[in-house]
């Protein structure tokens, strides 16, 4: 099983990030402004990406201020089964996001292009927090 991992470091307090993963309107200004988004447990929010291209990620797990853990119940096939989770801690003044996607069927170029556009949604992550100007999907360059 493959697995996507990355680190980031946002100045922004904790609460602010985890809000920022969890809520309708942070999720819209980091990744996708088409989105239904609940944070709440077995909740399954959708993420949509133009052409009805639609993700869906049943919520496991919300420990506040500390983890998020999804489940990709509807995608592209090579997501579908897939995980994703975001840690986050706190240390002077800074948080600390590892983000996970993991439980990948095998190492593909699907696989590497969502690699790159994982770290792309953290730098989004980065700037809407600490500068209120998030880069969701309808404002990217592909």
């Amino acid at each position: 099983m493959e697995k996507i991992e990355h680190i980031n470091y946002i100045k922004s307090p904790i609460a602010d990030v985890y809000k920022a993963l969890t809520t309708q309107a942070g999720l819209g200004a980091v990744w996708t402004e088409e989105l239904v988004v609940k944070p709440e447990v077995g909740f399954v929010n959708e993420f949509g990406f133009g052409d009805d291209d639609l993700t869906k990620m049943k919520i496991i797990e919300l420990s506040p201020n500390k983890r998020i853990l999804w489940e990709c119940v509807d995608s592209d096939p090579e997501w579908i089964g897939t995980k994703i989770s975001f840690d986050l801690t706190e240390k002077n003044g800074k948080t600390a996001i590892v983000l996970k996607h993991f439980d990948w069927r095998e190492l593909t170029e699907f696989y590497q292009w969502c690699n790159y556009n994982w770290a792309m949604f953290l730098l989004s992550l980065k700037s809407h927090c600490e500068d209120n100007e998030g880069t969701p999907y309808q404002k990217r360059k592909f």
